[in-house]
């Protein structure tokens, strides 16, 4: 099957971040074992989403993961001219979908390949690893490091993580760490604001501190001029509270996200929130003793991606791509967490980021073409 055929039936898998990848996952198993190579799940607790692993040629030190994620985000509320789980090709040298770019587009050139993988003389093993939920907070990402480090023996050197660069290195990524912040005041009349505590008021405060916070990053020199903003970000998505104008809100709410460049940590940064939001309890309970500030982690913090641009990978990669350069980026993905597991990792696959996320995403089939000459190129560089 060519690249285009295997991007067509993954797209048509509508599977959103959350839910069970067990159709595009079993798809994709069958494929690659249907070339005789032995694949391993590493599946969830309930048993209805799994990441997949295998290995390509010899059980050798120093090989090479090529991964990527099976999920995609919504469509809904988007306004896509068409179908979104069916591949268009729009006659305009892009190819029309959910996932497309973002990034069903590496894992098809991974698997359009892999039949010359296989009949050439690898000296040196290509790795596959497929995760889920990479698009709810990269969830799947470290047991599926994990399990790769404790099956092989031989251990992989670099990770390459296809998300969409262009086939441009990257070898920086922020990290992320979503979070929700309730607030629990006391309800009354409006005239008595003094009396009693406002959980709106509250909730406002505390989104300026966040922003104080972010600023006080910056005044303090934690900046790093390879990512754009050059800091960490603290931003507040979505608030919401009371019920009326003329009523003191007891209930607010408000969901927030740390974006950490490599030079902080966002449990630092959490943990001076929470600092603060204790102290403003002790201060507010004096008014209203059941006053209340929880706050809530959607997921473990993604942990950036810091590649030394001396490390191997770097220059290995840019030979694939016949691209000398290299920069960084401000999402965040699963490469951070290759590296922490031991990996040199990097970023590069085909695609253009401004493309994902949005409605009528779409690949170039240039990308396409270049992302399988990429990964043609590791094959005949790691065989005889």
């Amino acid at each position: 099957m060519s690249e285009i055929e295997i991007l067509q039936k993954l797209v048509s898998f509508p599977v959103l971040g959350g839910e069970s990848n067990m159709s595009i996952i079993t798809w994709i198993q069958e494929y690659i074992e249907s070339h005789g190579i032995t694949t391993h799940l590493v599946p969830n607790e309930a048993g209805n989403k799994a990441s997949l692993h295998c290995r390509i040629g010899p059980a050798k030190q120093g090989g090479v993961i090529l991964s990527g994620h099976t999920d995609v985000v919504p469509v809904e509320g988007q306004d896509w001219k068409t179908d979104p789980f069916e591949l268009i090709d729009g006659k305009d040298g892009k190819l029309y979908a959910r996932g497309s770019c973002d990034m069903k587009g590496f894992l098809a050139c991974c698997l359009a390949a892999l039949p010359e993988m296989v009949a050439a003389d690898l000296t040196t093993p290509i790795y596959f690893a497929f995760s889920y939920d990479e698009e709810i907070g990269c969830l799947a990402a470290p047991e599926l490091v994990n399990h790769i480090n404790q099956h092989y023996d031989e251990k992989p050197k670099y990770a390459i993580i296809g998300e969409p660069s262009m086939l441009q290195p990257i070898i920086g990524q922020k990290g992320i760490c979503v979070l929700d912040t309730h607030v629990n005041g006391s309800a009354g009349h409006s005239s008595r604001i003094r009396q009693e505590v406002s959980a709106i008021h509250e909730s406002a405060r505390l989104v300026l501190w966040l922003e104080d916070k972010m600023n006080q990053l910056v005044a303090d020199g934690r900046v790093d001029n390879r990512f754009n903003p050059p800091h960490s970000s603290l931003h507040i998505g979505q608030i919401q509270g009371g019920i009326a104008p003329n009523i003191i809100a007891d209930k607010a709410s408000f969901f927030w996200d740390v974006r950490t460049i490599p030079l902080d940590k966002a449990t630092d940064l959490i943990f001076e929130f929470e600092a603060h939001c204790r102290d403003r309890e002790k201060i507010l309970r004096n008014i209203y003793p059941d006053f209340e500030i929880t706050t809530r982690q959607h997921h473990p913090p993604v942990p950036p991606l810091d590649t030394d641009v001396n490390d191997d990978v770097v220059a290995f990669t840019q030979s694939l791509v016949d691209n000398p350069t290299w920069d960084t980026v401000s999402y965040a993905a699963e490469a951070g967490q290759f590296a922490e597991g031991g990996f040199q990792s990097i970023i590069c696959g085909p695609g253009s980021i401004a493309q994902a996320h949005r409605a009528n995403e779409f690949i170039e089939i240039d990308q396409m073409t270049k992302g399988v000459a990429m990964i043609k190129k590791l094959i005949s560089t790691l065989s005889n």
